[in-house]
């Protein structure tokens, strides 16, 4: 390589340094969007929020979240995936971008390639939730209701393709009972309308029907994970009436595909950090949760090992949104 090459190289390189948008150094410069594909007091939201706070704390920047819900979770999703690839617009990964890759007909984009995993956050349980004026105590008691009074109890969910629905669909499809899905615009507006006894059943994410179960404004029948939950170490699980019944529901943080690996590396060590903390994960288990830190790469196979376990539920359930 002659000199000449060697300094019009090294200019390249430096000047591709310069225009790069994000440098370890100095990312974050400005306020990063976080966006949660569903309304204010879901689970989703409650977990952006937690973490929100720490980690605007520990960027120097401002974590804001924004709430854009609908589609049943694709809305949001959507709308990260064709922003920027700049660092600055994140997404809540939730259950529902797993399951939507073999739910809906015709998305408008490709889960798996069109996101950059950046980390994970918290797996938790659902868990089964009636207003306390159905006179039912057990799960094996609501299997008898539904079985007695056919087509006329209201299964809602937090949306068409959320695991909060896909949960229910597997707990029909494994003891016959035959209930009408009710989706809604995310568990918040579902919550809402389950205590005014509206709607009969919901299969929530724990965090979001935590407080409402320890008020007992809703009566926990089981949780929906393979044990039982610390936290409602009275509750027992569905499968010890149903055996084999197991669904849990996993959250974290992605980007879309192409963000600097600066900014995806940067917000997975302060993740990892907030997770690491005690009052954080006192706080986590309050709610149901198990922290699940790690790589980006980490990440990444958690959500392409849920999409594939969700799948073979889907069809087996025989749901599908166009």
């Amino acid at each position: 390589m002659t000199s000449l090459s060697k300094i019009v190289l090294t200019g390249i390189c430096t000047f591709i340094i310069l225009i790069n948008p994000v440098a370890a150094a100095d990312y974050p410069e400005r306020p990063i969007k976080w966006v949660v594909p569903y309304p204010p007091a879901g689970t989703t939201d409650v977990l952006a929020r937690i973490m929100a706070q720490p980690l605007t704390q520990l960027l120097g920047q401002s974590v804001i979240v924004e709430n854009k819900p609908g589609g049943g979770n694709n809305i949001g999703t959507e709308f990260v995936i064709k922003s920027a690839p700049d660092g600055y617009t994140m997404l809540l990964v939730n259950p529902a971008n797993g399951i939507n890759a073999s739910l809906y007909k015709n998305l408008n984009y490709n889960f798996i390639r069109d996101i950059a995993p950046v980390a994970g956050i918290v797996r938790t349980p659902n868990v089964m939730v009636i207003p306390p004026s159905l006179p039912i105590k057990t799960v094996a008691e609501f299997i008898a209701y539904c079985k007695a009074n056919p087509g006329k109890v209201n299964m809602a969910s937090s949306g068409s393709g959320t695991s909060v629905h896909l949960s229910g669909e597997l707990f029909k499809s494994m003891t016959g009972c035959n209930m009408l899905h009710v989706p809604y615009k995310g568990a918040g507006p579902a919550l809402v309308d389950l205590m005014a006894g509206q709607v009969q059943v919901l299969f929530d994410n724990l965090p979001s029907s935590a407080g409402h179960i320890k008020s007992g404004s809703l009566r926990a029948l089981a949780v929906t994970s393979a044990a039982r939950d610390p936290s409602l170490p009275n509750v027992p699980t569905i499968a010890e009436t149903v055996p084999g019944y197991e669904a849990t529901a996993w959250f974290g943080i992605g980007m879309p595909k192409g963000s600097p690996r600066a900014a995806i590396d940067r917000v997975n060590a302060e993740v990892n950090r907030i997770l690491a903390e005690p009052k954080m994960r006192e706080k986590l288990a309050e709610l149901g949760g198990v922290p699940i830190p790690g790589t980006p790469e980490d990440f990444g196979k958690i959500i392409a090992a849920e999409t594939q376990k969700w799948e073979k539920v889907v069809k087996a359930s025989g749901a599908s949104v166009d």
